[in-house]
C-alpha cells in the first residue's frame, strides 16, 4: 500500500507539473512597446498593405451589391462559414469604443504576428495571422497608421457563432503550438528582387495559400499540398490549383504575363473572367502597381508543381 499510495503521488505531481508547463508555454504571445524602435510611417506604403493584404474585403461594411461597398469604412460583420461555426469580421475602423481606436501600434503587431488581442486572448486563425506574421515591421505599422486615416464606425460585429469545443479560445494555444511558426519574411539572395518582391506579397500579406491549399481536420493548411488548391474555406466551392500544375493544365493554359494581368482586370486566357470571392481579390489587386503584380506573377510560376486533391468532376 505505501508503494501504491507513493506512485500515485508520483503520477499526481507529474500530471501537476506537465499542466503547468503546458499552461505557460500556450500563454498568448505578446509583442512589446519596447520591442518598436521610433519610426516615421509611410501612409502610401500602408494603403498598398491595406490593398495586398484584402482588409476591405472581409472588414469593410457589407452591402448586398458588392460596387457599392465603401472599401473605407470597415466596421465588419461579414459573416466567414467554416466548418467550425460561423465567423464575423470585427470592427477594424478607428471607432474608439468598437473599433481600434484604443489600440496601440504594439497591440497591432501582435495581432498579426501572434494572434493575440489587446485583452490577451487567443485571435481565431480565420484572421490570417499564420501568414501576417511574414510580414515586415515597418510595413505593419505603415498599414495600422494608415488604418488610423480612415472614417470611425460605430458599431460591433456579432459575437462568432462556434461550436464546442471551438468557441474555448484558450485551445487555440495548442493549435498556435503545432501551427504558427515562423517570423517575418527574409530575402532570398540568389533570387531577384522581382521574385523577392512576389514571394513577400504572396506569403506575406497576400496570404494567397490560406484559400489555395486544402486543410487538415483542424483547419490548418496542409504544407505538403500548399497552393495545390481544395475546397473553399467557407464550403462554396472549390479553389483552384495555381501551382504550374494547375496554370499550365486544364482549359485555361496561363503564362506569366496571363497572370500578372489577371491581377489587374480578372480577364482569362479563356476569355471569361474571374468570378465569387476571386473577384473580391481582383478589386485588391487591381489596386497595387503593376510592377506588384508582375512580381506576384513571377513568384507564382516559380513554385514547385503539386498535384493537391482532385476536384469534384463537373456535373453534365
Amino acid at each position: 500500500m505505501p508503494a501504491l499510495r507513493t506512485l500515485a503521488l508520483i503520477v499526481a505531481a507529474a500530471a501537476t507539473v506537465g499542466l503547468a508547463l503546458f499552461w505557460v508555454l500556450t500563454l498568448p504571445a505578446a509583442v512589446p512597446a519596447s520591442a518598436l524602435p521610433p519610426y516615421t510611417p509611410n501612409l502610401a506604403n500602408g494603403q498598398t498593405m491595406f490593398n495586398i493584404g484584402g482588409c476591405a474585403s472581409c472588414h469593410a461594411v457589407p452591402n448586398k451589391n458588392p460596387d457599392q461597398i465603401d472599401r473605407r469604412r470597415l466596421g465588419g460583420g461579414l459573416a466567414l462559414n467554416s466548418p467550425f461555426g460561423t465567423f464575423y469580421a470585427p470592427n477594424i475602423s478607428p471607432d474608439p469604443k468598437d473599433g481600434i481606436g484604443r489600440w496601440s501600434e504594439a497591440n497591432f503587431v501582435t495581432a498579426l504576428w501572434k494572434g493575440t488581442s489587446p485583452g490577451g486572448a487567443n485571435l481565431y486563425p480565420a484572421f490570417p495571422y499564420t501568414s501576417y506574421q511574414s510580414m515586415q515591421l515597418n510595413d505593419l505599422r505603415d498599414l495600422f497608421a494608415y488604418l488610423k486615416t480612415l472614417p470611425l464606425v460605430p458599431g460591433r460585429a456579432r459575437r462568432h457563432d462556434l461550436k464546442f469545443p471551438f468557441n474555448e479560445r484558450r485551445l487555440l494555444s495548442g493549435w498556435k503550438l503545432l501551427f504558427l511558426h515562423g517570423g517575418p519574411f527574409v530575402p532570398d539572395p540568389s533570387r531577384s528582387a522581382q521574385w523577392n518582391r512576389g514571394a513577400y506579397l504572396v506569403n506575406g500579406p497576400g496570404h494567397c495559400a490560406e484559400c489555395h491549399s486544402p486543410r487538415n481536420m483542424l483547419g490548418a493548411i496542409v504544407d505538403s499540398e500548399r497552393f495545390a488548391g481544395g475546397p473553399a474555406p467557407d464550403g462554396s466551392g472549390w479553389v483552384p490549383n495555381i501551382t504550374p500544375a494547375g496554370l499550365r493544365h486544364g482549359d485555361d493554359k496561363w503564362s506569366e504575363k496571363d497572370l500578372a494581368s489577371f491581377l489587374d482586370d480578372g480577364g482569362m486566357p479563356s476569355g471569361d473572367y474571374a468570378g465569387g470571392a476571386m473577384a473580391e481579390v481582383i478589386r485588391n489587386t487591381s489596386r497595387i502597381s503593376a510592377d506588384d503584380r508582375a512580381a506576384i506573377a513571377n513568384y507564382i510560376f516559380t513554385l514547385p508543381p503539386v498535384q493537391g486533391p482532385p476536384p469534384p468532376k463537373k456535373k453534365d
